[in-house]
């Protein structure tokens, strides 16, 4: 494991949430998995340009600590990661909630082919890769969390997964500035449940999740 690595992830997690969720032994294990994918990612970046990031450094903060910063809004056990690109949130989230049921979705098929090697790598039996445009995609269980990370607008984002969602489910969207003008845009059926300013550590940008559920009929 990279040392320089795993301290930076160290020292982000001891400043969020979810450092108070595991024990020690948990942490260290879920560290080794999440060096192991921004090892992956930066190597398979080279070839096939997967992030406009290209220092591992900084994907630990500006990929693993942004995905792992929405850690504490998931709802329920089944998941869907939309436009999930490498694997983000997607993959950083199936790693520290070995209990809870990831479907990584994107249309690119380099992309899914990179978190297809990386679930078998990192042996995650907790994720199913799907390569398909999220309003051709289809699922007998509907998830209760569906996630998404600079995505789309909030309009087209409900509009494309609706027919996904559980009754009772969340949409999770992950913005950079606040998006003032898309959330006077939320179509009829869902009404905002929360807008939360994100602290990523060791990340100036600034960060947003939006959390959306459907309006009760």
């Amino acid at each position: 494991m990279d040392e320089k690595l795993a301290q930076l992830l160290d020292k982000g997690i001891a400043e969020m949430p979810i450092k108070s969720y595991f024990s020690e032994e948990e942490l260290l294990n879920h560290k080794h998995r999440l060096v192991l994918l921004v090892q992956m990612l930066a190597k398979w970046n080279k070839a096939f340009n997967l992030t406009a990031v290209r220092e591992p450094r900084e994907m630990v903060i500006r990929h693993i600590l942004d995905s792992l910063s929405i850690a504490p809004h998931l709802v329920g056990e089944r998941l869907l990661d939309v436009g999930s690109g490498a694997g983000l949130p997607g993959l950083p989230l199936a790693i520290i909630f070995p209990e809870k049921h990831f479907t990584l979705l994107d249309s690119n098929g380099k992309k899914t082919r990179f978190i297809t090697q990386a679930r078998s790598e990192l042996g995650l039996e907790n994720v199913d890769v799907v390569q398909s445009r999220v309003e051709e995609f289809t699922s007998k269980e509907l998830f209760s969390t569906i996630t998404a990370r600079a995505y789309s607008s909030l309009a087209v984002m409900i509009n494309s997964t609706q027919h996904l969602l559980a009754l009772q489910g969340r949409l999770l969207l992950m913005k950079g500035v606040y998006p003032e003008e898309e959330l006077g845009q939320i179509p009829a059926g869902f009404v905002l449940e929360e807008a939360l300013e994100l602290n990523v550590p060791m990340l100036e940008a600034e960060r947003h999740l939006i959390i959306l559920k459907q309006s009760q009929p």
